[in-house]
């Protein structure tokens, strides 16, 4: 909870002692009993879209991340740290088999994503499931890395996507998710109804035929209830005397007393901005890992393992309940060494850990337009920063401020997942639910942000109070606009090496004059770089690397993995980027709001080989040319005239006119009605770019076949609205409600004027009180031309578009109404065209802005008197109870229409009767006793 006036607070998380958690399997299975009541052993095989038997092979990657490998060797080593020998290294290697098959993902755009769905049956305590993937191809951004340090070096690689990470659902079977990684056998999360089950593998089987002889790899499935929870072996100190609730409202983060220059929310390049229900939100997450994880989880294993953590955040944030447009989407990663993560945990103090960790966070920022500049950071450890059933520690509504968007969570397996996002939810200004907000119902059934949270992966929910405080906030976090895969960013080739030759890379290692050592011949040149100077060519160098993947070997070969051999297409393939903008074209209209665009392509590169296509909008636009045209122009109804000379509907020609479609969707394409025949006609094209998609919103425009939404001040997606009576971000302070009734006589045929409506009126309700053979008609009064109900036209309940402004006319029986939003954009008469000699009385009233010359003060009409007169209402009470008093007439207004007496304001105008007085109470008063 933020109190009024406070600075930022921090907010504990309690883990609820049922907590999930993921283990570590054992190979064995009288260890597994120690930690698992209940466990089962399974073999997934993968399916086609029937459930039909396709492989026992479940891995899907194509590409393993590229590891630095140092051995051991008793050569010295210069300055450098450098190795250096004047003899070649026996540097022989089997070939590894995995690198002879061709079980390669085809990364291909957003249409083929069907041919990318992956099927696999899982076997689970006896219920066999079929499972429906689909890759999450945006859980890592194009340039994320993962940085670490060895040696006192430190070094940078790039995260590849190994397109392994997959989201999907149960087949035949409601209110079902999954989240699993196929990278090395099935790891992840599958929750269906009432259950949820973790899985792993429970070995790491060679691929080929040893799966396919043992009938797939084998598998292990258990509930989260199975799980033997024991307290950690950390205990909590004596000295460590603050309780529980201590942590519930934490201290302030006032200690960190930054002093440089912040972006703040808000700032940054200018966006397109959409409503937060529609628009897309990406989180870019820089994941720190401390020293602790690396040696539970291991080197090898540690990577697939944090982004199956991340794809499980990534799920819970797409749930359907907080919108579904959240994105949570890996940036870089971070392997703290273990001197730093020693330094960052406080033991038993997570205000001063968090701290710690929040302005170390600060130090890694990038440049706004750096890839890989991160807005969130969440802190895994192992390391007890609190006291037992602390599992996270957050600062509330830090996000987009580096100095206090960052999350501290104690790493306990997959559940941690629930950790991370509950504490990302305190940092986009969600409170606990039921202590900071009246959602305590949601705290029983599962919620997320519950303060002892009870969700699991089978029954969890963001609460509606999670939804509001999130959407409170999230129009002002401007760095989750940042598309991380819509960028600009340099194009890199596919494979490194491909650039350039060893005897440059040489150079790059040991400076000019450096080449490839060819004193010796080596039997594979891809297992280490040996460089020579050419001064001594004997005298070979190394630091421990491969030559970088792509690096031709030989003819026809490339260096890949350690190994030269003959790339296929699939190692050559391409994706695309996107080139540079072009400038901004001509606009589409002269006055009235147009649109001008600029492109760019895909061809930066252009995609080959199978590879991608590119991500994101080929176009940008933006509004030009927003002054005014002459109030009397309608772009819609001009472009639908264009078609009178040549568009034929039925064998003949017609004077089309400007029709509005019911169906949202289809206001941007051009629909015309005939005005001869009343048929509505779809002329197979799209309005022209700057067209309003609506007659009652003013300032909204179609772009090439969209509706995109204008503000009223003229900004793309701005939230500024009109009020009542037109002002832009108004609050009807200066509206002015016009009404009141009119009653005729009709004494001769023709045209009677009732009323003159002025422009600029809005909300506009003309009725008749009771029905008659008269008709209601409108004129423009500034062309004279009758629009609706002229002498031609059969009094028939319509819509109609005079000059930008829709009417809608309604006739039930004899009784008619006629309404309009406006504004009006010039003045209007309203008419009845008299059919016998009866009474005509209608009401009317209409929305003005104060300064607007209203109805009742410009049209010419019969005095009040004619509408209303007085009429005696009772006596007032008589002065004297007894003796002889007096008593006096009160009067009312009243309509001549129905009798009906009104307000007295109505009759303000009519002399107002004098008042007539009588006697009362003459009988003598009674003498007191």
């Amino acid at each position: 909870m933020k109190l009024p006036g406070s600075g930022p607070l921090i907010l504990l998380f309690l883990l609820h002692i049922k907590s999930l958690l993921t283990i570590s399997i054992s190979r064995h299975s009288d260890a597994l009993q120690q930690v698992l009541s209940e466990f089962s052993i399974t073999r997934p095989i993968r399916t086609d879209s029937k459930g039909r038997f396709l492989s026992a092979s479940l891995s899907t990657q194509h590409r393993g991340r590229r590891k630095r490998h140092t051995t051991s060797s008793n050569l010295p080593t210069d300055s450098n740290n450098v190795r250096t020998q004047t003899g070649m290294p026996s540097l022989h290697q089997d070939l590894p088999s995995s690198l002879s098959s061709s079980n390669s993902w085809k990364g291909r755009g957003p249409e083929a994503e069907d041919e990318a769905q992956l099927f696999y049956n899982v076997t689970v305590f006896g219920q066999q499931l079929h499972l429906r993937l689909w890759p999450n191809s945006r859980l890592i951004a194009p340039t994320a890395t993962m940085d670490w340090e060895e040696s006192g070096q430190f070094y940078s690689e790039p995260i590849r996507n190994n397109h392994c990470f997959y989201t999907g659902t149960v087949a035949n079977m409601e209110d079902t998710s999954v989240a699993i990684s196929s990278c090395d056998g099935l790891a992840g999360m599958i929750r269906m109804g009432g259950d949820e089950f973790f899985i792993e593998p429970w070995d790491q089987w060679s691929p080929g035929e040893q799966q396919q002889e043992e009938g797939g790899q084998k598998h292990i499935v258990y509930r989260s209830s199975a799980i033997i929870k024991k307290k950690s072996a950390v205990s909590q100190t004596e000295t460590f005397n603050q309780t529980t609730k201590d942590f519930v409202r934490g201290p302030l983060l006032g200690s960190l007393n930054f002093t440089q220059t912040l972006v703040p929310p808000g700032s940054g390049s200018v966006r397109r901005r959409r409503s937060t229900m529609d628009e897309q939100f990406y989180i870019e997450v820089l994941l720190a890992v401390d020293y602790s994880l690396l040696l539970f989880h291991g080197r090898d294993h540690i990577q697939k393992y944090l982004l199956t953590l991340m794809n499980i955040v990534n799920e819970i944030y797409q749930d359907h309940s907080l919108g579904g447009n959240m994105n949570v989407v890996l940036v870089r990663i971070i392997m703290l060494s273990g001197t730093k993560s020693q330094e960052l945990i406080s033991v038993g103090n997570p205000q001063k850990s968090l701290e710690n960790v929040c302005r170390w966070s600060y130090l890694q920022q990038r440049e706004q337009s750096n890839a890989e500049q991160h807005d969130l950071t969440i802190y895994l450890t192992k390391q007890e920063f609190g006291p037992f059933g602390m599992q996270g520690y957050a600062p509330v509504t830090g996000m987009c401020q580096l100095h206090r968007s960052c999350v501290l969570v104690l790493e306990d397996g997959f559940s941690s997942a629930f950790v991370a996002a509950h504490e990302t939810g305190h940092v986009l200004g969600m409170e606990h639910d039921g202590e900071a907000n009246d959602c305590d119902e949601d705290v029983p059934l599962g919620s997320i942000m519950s303060p002892r949270v009870q969700a699991t992966f089978y029954r969890y929910h963001w609460s509606r109070c999670s939804w509001r405080e999130l959407h409170q906030y999230l129009n002002s976090y401007d760095c989750l606009r940042d598309d991380p895969f819509n960028h600009d960013w340099p194009a890199q080739p596919q494979l490194p090496g491909f650039q350039y030759s060893m005897d440059q890379q040489c150079r790059f290692d040991f400076g000019p004059g450096y080449s490839l050592c060819t004193a010796y011949t080596s039997p594979d040149p891809c297992k280490q770089l040996w460089c020579s100077d050419y001064s001594n060519p004997f005298f070979c160098k190394t630091k421990k690397s491969p030559p970088l993947d792509g690096t031709k070997c030989g003819p026809g070969k490339h260096c890949f993995r350690g190994f030269c051999m003959k790339l296929t297409l699939d190692f050559l393939r391409t994706h695309g980027s996107w080139g540079t903008w072009s400038s901004f074209d001509s606009c589409s209209r002269t006055c009235g709001g147009g649109v001008r665009f600029r492109t760019r392509k895909c061809d930066n590169p252009s995609p080959a080989n199978g590879g991608r296509t590119c991500y994101g909008n080929s176009y940008e636009f933006q509004l030009c040319n927003q002054n005014p045209c002459s109030p009397l122009t309608d772009f819609r109804e001009d472009q639908c005239k264009a078609w009178n000379p040549f568009f034929e509907h039925k064998g003949i020609k017609h004077h089309w006119l400007p029709y509005q479609h019911p169906d949202a969707d289809e206001r941007c394409h051009l629909y015309c009605q005939s005005k001869e025949m009343g048929d509505v006609v779809s002329m197979d094209r799209m309005v022209h770019d700057g067209t309003l998609c609506s007659y009652e919103d003013a300032h909204s425009v179609c772009v090439r076949g969209e509706c995109e939404h204008v503000g009223c001040d003229g900004q793309i997606a701005s939230d500024k609205q009109e009020d009542r009576c037109g002002v832009c971000g108004g609050d009807d302070s200066t509206c002015r409600i016009i009404k009141g009734n009119f009653t005729r006589s009709t004494k001769k045929p023709g045209y009677l004027k009732i009323l003159e409506i002025p422009k600029g009126a809005r909300h506009l309700l003309i009725q008749e009180f009771k029905g008659t053979p008269h008709i209601l008609a409108i004129k423009n009064k500034e062309t004279n031309h009758f629009f609706l109900n002229d002498e031609d036209e059969l009094p028939e309940s319509r819509v109609v578009i005079e000059k930008g402004v829709v009417w809608k006319y309604n006739r039930t029986g004899e009784q008619e109404s006629v309404q309009t939003s406006g504004p009006l954009k010039y003045d209007a008469l309203l008419m009845v065209r008299s059919h016998g000699d009866s009474k005509v009385t209608v009401s009317y009233k209409y929305i003005i802005q104060d300064g607007v010359q209203s109805s009742l003060e410009s049209n010419l009409l019969e005095e009040d008197s004619v509408l209303y007169d007085w009429a005696l209402r009772k006596w007032s009470h008589c002065s004297k109870p007894c003796g002889g008093g007096t008593q006096y007439t009160r009067f009312g207004c009243r309509r001549k229409a129905d009798g009906k007496m009104v307000e007295t304001m109505y009759c303000s105008n009519i002399n107002k009767p004098r008042p007539i007085s009588r006697k009362c109470n003459a009988e003598m008063c009674k003498s007191p006793r």
